[in-house]
């Protein structure tokens, strides 16, 4: 199976329409278009019967203390962890593509409870806060010497539907999808706004 975008390329930097945060005019960062990127895929097992998606940045800091304080830098050497960004479940399986700016278009303050998206599916929490459902783009700390990667992994699973709650969380998925993987894609970008990177 092989996932693509018509947004941004293997590794290369994801644009700035697809970002939660942008480099500001006269500060470090001003909210962006946040609209997510475009996807397809192809090579689908026959015995898919529905596909999750998950986008996972690997880079964020442990500690967030320094995190966007002027006179400090978080060096590239410290502690990381994950941070997601999108949680999507029950993506039929005769879909082969997400439309840019289709599951999210814009900032909501408070997160987007009931973002849009394909018929049938449905986004969980990101880790933007437990009322921010589906696509969150990125936003890393500006003064973060480290280039962050933001993984777009596709899973093929032989469920129809994953048992998770409502409210359910990309570990929630995870570990619903457990035994059922037929296949694995994964698609990564790099952003970061940092400008000495």
């Amino acid at each position: 199976m092989r996932i693509h975008s018509d947004s941004f390329t293997a590794l290369a930097r994801i644009p700035g329409e697809y970002a939660f945060g942008i480099p500001g005019v006269n500060e470090p960062m001003a909210l962006g278009a946040n609209r997510n990127p475009h996807l397809a895929w192809d090579g689908v097992p026959d015995a898919t019967r529905s596909f999750a998606l998950i986008c996972v940045d690997d880079d964020v800091p442990a500690v967030f203390d320094d995190a966007n304080q002027p006179g400090r830098v978080i060096r590239a050497d410290l502690p990381r962890r994950d941070f997601i960004h999108w949680v999507m479940v029950d993506i039929p399986s005769d879909l082969r593509e997400i439309a840019a700016g289709s599951c999210s278009d814009g900032v909501v303050e408070a997160g987007k409870r009931n973002p849009p998206g394909p018929p049938g599916v449905r986004q969980g929490i990101n880790d933007y806060g437990a009322t921010h459902h589906g696509y969150d783009g990125p936003c890393p700390p500006w003064n973060d010497e480290r280039l962050h990667h933001y993984h777009f992994r596709l899973y093929a699973l032989d469920l129809p539907s994953l048992a998770v709650g409502t409210h359910f969380t990309a570990a929630d998925a995870l570990r619903a999808m457990h035994g059922h993987v037929l296949a694995m894609a994964e698609l990564t970008g790099t952003y970061t706004l940092n400008p000495a990177l």
